[in-house]
């Protein structure tokens, strides 16, 4: 594994005019899990394609070792659409690809006879692909492809038969497989099932190389970073620990901040006060014009802007269902010869959260749409009940809005709202300011589309909401602006979503798909499984058929399920004795400055610009104090759980 990774410096970039960011300096380290987040917009794509070299910055320099094996999540999915799913994951090594083509070439054209020359070339490849662990590669790539929730009997296949979202999964699997030292993976969970989430969380936590992962999901990053990589305010800032420790020790550092420049907005409002109290008097003019020149010292930290925006979503509804606003009988829906819906009944009392979950395939998005009569059932029915108003969120925006009309002229004509200031300020509270508002709905993107498909439901106020991956598109900041809301709406809701944090946060009933049928359970998700003490939302179930081979288990690597609790047991016991340490060493550093500040001479003896410095240091260590402490417990509570029987 190359030693030295991937190093920003004084890295500056503009997009479209826009300032993005300046002076970027962030040198990863080897075997560090970093999460790349910041608002949409603030520039996580392009620091990725930087990273790649797919892009130059403005100013500043990207170095990447020579020796350096780097692997990204690839977009050119209509490029292997005739390729067989393993040899697209194979390709992932190119090396021991070209060597397994070159083999193949060779057998092809030799027919019965192999020249002699042929016949060295190819005991040189025996001896090249041997070397390369080559008779070991297709199951390892079928244990990739099957951990990614992609059954056994399609690996095969080629890759024009599946969709968008398990295309990008095959080329995961590709990037994966590529055994990098550096994984920049941007919104790998986009297109995954909880269960092959899950998955692709245990492979991340045993990787040991460096990665950098753009992500939107809030439980992702807390199970699989140690760092955090905060784009915000034109700047890059690190904080160590998972996103929780992150977001808490944000709020500190901008608590801090406000407070500093609230200490130093008094400090030079009562000098000048001073001033102007006695400049005009000669006994006092002498202090008057000190007092004048520590003002002039005195500077207000640098304020900017943060590029973080929070929509204002709140669901109402215009009048109260019954009881009852929805009934499912004996519901069954097939495609041709697959059956993806069989026998579903379950009833909906006003007031309930039912999150949808199960793997992909097993018909979320199907009973949501019969739910909303967008389509038919085979057998069964759908009823709505007394009153009941049902408002519809569709997973595919794009084909939602579609049209040359601008966003606002399409919020007025799909609500029947004509109150323009009503529209504006629907549309402001979206994050749509000054002429966004007029934008072309087709030139929308993916988070402005979400949010005024949102906006609509928020005018039509119906009283049973239904949702299809309503957080797709949306930032970490409207992910949690949205749960928010939903836990206030005083409707009932079912929705889908494959971000765990969210059906966690907002579902109060749980309804599991699984391919031979159906579990309906109150609670939420995590009572669920504490209940059940078993997780359906496994690889295993994820890919039922594949369970039963060999070599297609849920770990990355094949490895039996004692040996991977041994490595985690040694790898989490080193990080709780190296958090101790750290803990130990950062309370070492900070009893001396809480002792500056307990002498009742200490204000007396020092400078301002002294007392700004230990206060500035003691801040930064009290942050770094807390997210030592906050990763010292969870590691100490997994290594408890994994020490129970």
């Amino acid at each position: 594994m190359a030693r030295t990774m991937i190093t920003l410096s004084d890295l500056t970039m503009r997009f479209g005019g826009q300032l993005l960011y300046e002076g970027v300096n962030w040198q990863l380290n080897p075997g560090g899990h970093y999460g790349l987040v910041g608002a949409n917009g603030s520039g996580k794509s392009t620091l990725i394609r930087l990273m790649t070299g797919e892009l130059s910055p403005d100013a500043g320099s990207v170095a990447r070792p020579a020796a350096l094996r780097l692997g990204t999540l690839g977009q050119d999915q209509f490029r292997f659409d005739d390729m067989r799913l393993l040899d697209v994951v194979l390709m992932g090594r190119a090396q021991l690809w070209a060597a397994l083509e070159e083999q193949r070439r060779l057998l092809g054209e030799g027919g019965d006879a192999i020249t002699a020359e042929a016949g060295e070339r190819l005991a040189d490849l025996e001896l090249t692909i041997a070397g390369l662990d080559g008779y070991e590669a297709e199951p390892q790539a079928a244990a990739l492809l099957s951990g990614l929730g992609i059954e056994h009997a399609r690996h095969d296949r080629p890759m024009r038969e599946l969709s968008g979202g398990f295309r990008l999964r095959v080329l995961l699997a590709q990037a994966l497989f590529g055994q990098p030292d550096v994984l920049l993976l941007d919104e790998p969970t986009n297109h995954l099932d909880i269960a092959s989430i899950q998955w692709l969380e245990g492979y991340l936590r045993e990787f040991p190389g460096a990665f950098v992962v753009v992500s939107h999901d809030r439980h992702f990053l807390n199970a699989v970073c140690d760092t955090i990589a905060d784009l915000d305010y034109s700047e890059l800032r690190l904080y160590s620990g998972d996103y929780d420790a992150f977001e808490r020790a944000k709020e500190l550092a901008v608590t801090q901040k406000d407070a500093e420049i609230a200490r130093t907005e008094l400090r030079i409002e009562e000098m000048q006060q001073f001033i102007d109290r006695f400049r005009a008097k000669a006994t006092k003019a002498r202090q008057a014009s000190a007092r004048k020149k520590q003002v002039e010292k005195l500077e207000l930290p640098e304020i900017r802007r943060s590029s973080r925006r929070t929509p204002g979503f709140e669901f109402g509804q215009a009048r109260p269902s019954g009881r009852t606003p929805l009934r499912v009988s004996g519901l069954s829906k097939r495609y041709g010869e697959q059956t993806v819906l069989r026998d579903i009944s379950f009833e909906l009392q006003r007031g309930d959260r039912l999150a949808v979950v199960g793997p992909n395939g097993v018909g979320k998005s199907t009973l949501l749409k019969i739910i909303s009569s967008i389509i038919e059932a085979d057998q069964g029915a759908a009823e709505l009940g007394y009153e009941t108003r049902l408002g519809y969120f569709a997973q595919d925006v794009d084909a939602e809005l579609r049209g040359a009309e601008s966003a606002f002229a399409w919020l007025g004509s799909a609500t029947g709202e004509s109150e323009h200031g009503k529209l504006r300020a629907m549309l402001g509270r979206m994050l749509f300011s000054g002429d966004d508002v007029h934008k072309r709905i087709g030139s929308l993107s993916g988070g402005e589309s979400a949010r005024l498909l949102l906006a609509a439901l928020m005018l039509r106020r119906p009283n049973l909401l239904v949702l299809d991956e309503p957080t797709n598109h949306l930032d970490l900041e409207g992910r949690a602006a949205l749960m928010r809301a939903l836990r206030d709406y005083p409707g009932t809701l079912v929705f889908v979503s494959h971000d765990r944090h969210f059906v966690s946060g907002v579902g109060t009933r749980v309804l599991v798909l699984r391919p031979d049928g159906f579990e309906d359970v109150a609670g939420t998700y995590e009572q669920y499984l504490e209940r059940r003490g078993d997780d359906f939302l496994s690889a295993g179930i994820a890919a039922p058929r594949a369970r039963r081979r060999p070599g297609s288990g849920a770990g990355a690597r094949g490895y039996a399920a004692s040996k991977e609790q041994r490595r985690r047991h040694a790898r989490l016991t080193r990080r709780v004795e190296q958090l101790e340490r750290e803990i130990a060493e950062v309370e070492a550093q900070l009893a001396p400055i809480a002792a500056r500040f307990a002498d009742n001479d200490y204000y007396s003896r020092v400078t301002l610009d002294e007392i700004r410095a230990d206060e500035g240091r003691q801040r930064d260590l009290q942050v770094q104090l807390e997210a030592a402490l906050r990763g010292w417990e969870k590691a100490a509570q997994e290594l408890e759980a994994l020490a129970e029987p």
